[in-house]
């Protein structure tokens, strides 16, 4: 039989009115957001479904109800007698929904944990004053030299390695512009900005990381029952202290 894996996503993910069919075939799916509403004092399906986007877009908003989106789909696909996977992984938030699927850290946890990572990315960088972007069609190291060459007007950096053609930057929002003119001088096919609120995973998050290692440390995280695969160094962790300090180094 071949393996499977199971790979949950990140920010930009979210539309309002996500799940909703669903949910209509699968009481657990409502079920899943309504134990995280309640462990946040948030309505995480209400947000979901009737938004505003605005709000639904805030990365303090966005990374509970993406995780609890992915745990109520891996839990819909338990309820309908899937087989459990060889394999979990996320990208980047989807890291955390992987180690809550693989039973390392509570649902409730979980979400309290990544809306606390929220607010310490936003505290880092205002709204408005970050960004993000996919660049499509060019390789890996044409888009490392744009981004050096638009570093004169702040801080932009290729972060997220996709797939081959397919790379994501961030920095500052006057930053990533730069680099996008730059990269389709160079012949992007694509520059799509992604509708987040904070630049991940590049310079600009070390703060936040910082201020977030305390916040995994009152955390009580137990071996995965599932392996996850790490999104820093593509390994499998059991050990708690080495996935929390995974968990710090992937958000810069």
């Amino acid at each position: 039989m071949s393996r499977l894996a199971f790979v949950f996503p990140g920010q930009g993910s979210q539309s309002v009115g996500m799940l909703s069919d669903l949910a209509a075939t699968y009481p657990i799916v409502k079920a899943t957001f309504d134990e995280a509403s309640a462990a946040l004092g948030l309505d995480l399906w209400a947000l979901s479904q009737d938004g505003p986007v605005e709000d639904l877009n805030q990365t303090e908003n966005t990374q509970p109800v993406l995780l609890t989106a992915g745990v109520a789909v891996f839990r819909a696909w338990q309820a309908a007698g899937g087989r459990t996977p060889d394999f979990l992984v996320g990208h980047s938030l989807g890291e955390y929904t992987a180690l809550v699927a693989a039973g390392a850290i509570s649902l409730a946890d979980g979400v309290r944990l990544v809306a606390e990572r929220g607010r310490l990315m936003q505290s880092a960088v205002p709204a408005g004053e970050g960004a993000m972007a996919a660049i499509l069609g060019l390789d890996d190291d044409m888009v490392r030299q744009c981004c050096a060459e638009a570093a004169a007007v702040g801080v932009v950096e290729a972060v997220n390695f996709n797939a081959p053609g397919q790379v994501v930057i961030a920095g500052s929002t006057a930053a990533v512009s730069a680099a996008i003119e730059k990269l389709k001088a160079a012949g992007a096919k694509r520059a799509l900005p992604l509708p987040v609120s904070v630049p991940s995973h590049c310079a600009l998050m070390k703060p936040a990381a910082e201020k977030l290692r305390p916040v995994l440390e009152s955390i009580v995280f137990s071996a995965p029952t599932i392996p996850v695969v790490q999104n820093v160094a593509a390994r499998i962790e059991a050990d708690a202290s080495a996935i929390r300090e995974a968990l710090v180094q992937q958000l810069y």
